[in-house]
């Protein structure tokens, strides 16, 4: 979700990265672990209509009308699913993967944001705006609306939860727990996030919707760029350039001092929310401060991205407070890196 300015070719090049980003929002949320806190478990839903949007949007500005009416056909099946039975659940993703499309391809038609970072923001803040009207004027309101989305929470802990301790109860398991005991240490801590992990996707729900749709359009963004002729913005560029506007730290302001103050409710859930969304992006900003900084190539690049996995909560908490402080200290406009004075 990087940005970078001053591109003039209309087609991007270069499909490891769009890649390697599809094919872990497509099997991130198969996990046991992580199918918990991904609100929508097939991103599939909000992919392909962004997809379609941005194409429709493509062709208007002079681009190609089969791809256009290719990526409409496979968006209105994928919201559809004919002959599937939709749940409440699969509704209502299914109405925010439209509403979430809808937006984003206005403001990209009307060139509303200069750049792909600010547009998408601007379409969540919408998306919501608007997602939060249909639900007050809904048959059930936002009660019922929060009572769907904890019972997909639930249901889906409880599966999750349900096929790890069949496989932690398997013979094969137990012969590994006999050779290896921390083995069965590890299942004991999967066992307890299994458990802990749904009231934390419950408080934080809208923070994550909004992460995952963000992830989403992005992908999006970089997919049409590569099979489309006409370009709808500045391209996404590597992780070490992102930047947005510092305004935005007071979306992490907000966020403590409603956590901070004793108060309860949808209020607190809205400080959770805006520090676990706002986090999330300072998080980013400060991973690409440290990847700026040590500017590794593609082997070293893979040994941080399988570090931060496995250490997410400390390289997580680090990030944050590097990318909080380059609010302040811009440390990439202060000194540039050997390796990269000589580029």
């Amino acid at each position: 979700m990087t940005e970078a300015e001053g591109a003039t070719d209309a087609r991007e090049h270069g499909w490891w990265r769009p890649l390697l980003a599809l094919i872990a929002l497509l099997l991130f949320p198969a996990t046991p672990l992580l199918r918990i806190v991904f609100p929508v478990d097939q991103t599939i839903l909000l992919l392909a209509p962004a997809l379609a949007i941005l194409a429709v949007a493509g062709w208007r500005a002079g681009g190609r009308l089969p791809l256009a009416v290719m990526w409409s056909v496979f968006a209105v099946w994928v919201l559809w699913q004919p002959g599937s039975d939709p749940t409440s659940f699969a509704l209502l993703a299914r109405g925010w993967a439209a509403i979430l499309a809808a937006t984003f391809g206005a403001l990209t038609m009307a060139g509303v944001g200069d750049r792909f970072l600010p547009r998408a923001l601007m379409t969540l803040a919408i998306a919501l705006g608007l997602s939060a009207l249909v639900a007050v004027v809904a048959s059930g309101g936002v009660t019922h609306a929060v009572e769907v989305f904890n019972g997909e929470i639930a249901r889906r802990a409880a599966a999750s939860l349900a096929q790890w301790r069949e496989m932690t109860s398997s013979v094969e398991w137990m012969d590994l727990t006999t050779a290896r005991p921390d083995a069965k240490v590890l299942a004991d801590q999967v066992d307890r996030q299994l458990a802990s992990l749904p009231g934390v996707a419950s408080l934080a729900y809208t923070a994550l919707l909004a992460l995952e749709s963000l992830a989403a359009l992005a992908l999006a963004w970089a997919v049409y760029h590569r099979v489309g002729r006409v370009r709808l913005g500045p391209p996404l560029a590597r992780l070490r350039d992102l930047r947005f506007d510092d305004a935005l730290v007071w979306g992490i302001v907000a966020g403590l001092v409603i956590v901070v103050l004793p108060l309860v409710g949808p209020v607190r859930a809205a400080g959770v929310n805006l520090l676990v969304f706002f986090g999330a992006l300072y998080a980013l900003r400060g991973m690409g401060v440290m990847v700026w900084f040590l500017a590794p190539g593609r082997w070293m690049m893979a040994f941080l991205v399988i570090f931060t996995l496995l250490f997410w909560h400390v390289v997580g908490l680090v990030a944050v407070a590097i990318g909080l402080g380059d609010t302040w200290f811009d440390w990439r406009r202060r000194s540039r890196p050997k390796t990269q004075r000589s580029e």
